[in-house]
């Protein structure tokens, strides 16, 4: 059996709350099992299945009573310590012009595999967690995944929605043919428009220290810094066992800039940013 992981990112945010849901199906040499994430502004609660809870069919994703699809969430979870129950649909998907990863998507063999499916998206719904609600009345989503067997030893990735735009960017230390290099991914959605920076792009990481992330690529120049850490720890795969340990702020205070061709098209501190940062220095 390969090791293997396939998850997904789902994330909802209101003026006031943020929710995002993982369901994710990892598989070890031994064993199958899936489990369901929820992230809000402070606190992170997991759901955890056997492998024969995890279904799916076309392009839905089936854990136990829980569904996932491009048309929302329905959740049902009930256990001693966690109670999830409500839905959530979805509306007006923006998924970018081709696949986040370029070439990289053709090539067999890599330790961690991108993918998005919205930038920005309206979310509409009500979810009880351990009886909180968390209400979203024609509010933003955004929405990834991952596929692989490990997440990058090193890496960081941030993800923000902000008036009349949203924004992905991740840097990662990329093991390839017994070589390394820094590789990025990253999408600018702002006022309709899609800039995209990666590594078969021509990017360059000319900074990845203490929370600070610049990125140039021939004409545009995106720094993320970090601000304010809410950190929560979440599960991620190594060979395809939920075993490492990481730490998000699904909602906290970072800083963005972004320029193209010497120009300034925005500017801002959100207070609202989702950020990992697991670089050591």
């Amino acid at each position: 059996m390969q090791e293997t992981f396939y998850g997904w990112y789902m994330k909802c945010q209101s003026d006031t709350d943020t929710l995002a849901v993982i369901p994710a199906m990892h598989r070890t040499k031994h064993q199958t099992a899936c489990s369901i994430q929820f992230i809000t502004d402070d606190s992170v609660h997991t759901a955890r299945f056997p492998g024969e809870a995890y279904c799916r069919r076309g392009k839905t994703i089936y854990i136990g009573k829980n569904s996932f699809n491009k048309n929302g969430i329905c959740l049902s979870v009930d256990t001693p310590k966690l109670s999830v129950k409500g839905s959530l649909r979805f509306a007006f998907l923006t998924p970018p012009k081709y696949d986040i990863m370029g070439p990289f998507a053709l090539i067999p063999f890599m330790e961690c595999r991108h993918h998005i499916y919205s930038m920005c998206h309206t979310v509409c719904g009500t979810v009880y967690v351990n009886e909180r609600k968390y209400a979203f009345v024609n509010t933003l989503g955004y929405w990834e995944g991952d596929s692989g067997r490990s997440f990058p030893k090193q890496y960081a990735w941030t993800q923000c929605l902000f008036p009349q735009g949203s924004l992905m960017l991740a840097v990662a230390d990329i093991p390839m043919a017994g070589i390394h290099f820094t590789g990025i991914i990253g999408i600018v959605r702002w006022m309709g428009r899609e800039y995209r920076l990666a590594t078969y792009l021509g990017a360059k990481a000319v900074m990845i220290r203490n929370g600070i992330l610049r990125i140039v690529q021939h004409d545009m120049k995106l720094e993320v810094r970090l601000v304010k850490r809410a950190s929560q720890p979440l599960k991620a795969p190594v060979m395809g066992d939920m075993a490492r340990t990481i730490h998000e702020s699904a909602s906290c205070t970072a800083y963005y800039h972004f320029q193209k061709a010497g120009q300034t098209l925005f500017s801002f501190e959100s207070s609202k940013a989702s950020f990992e940062y697991e670089y050591l220095c």
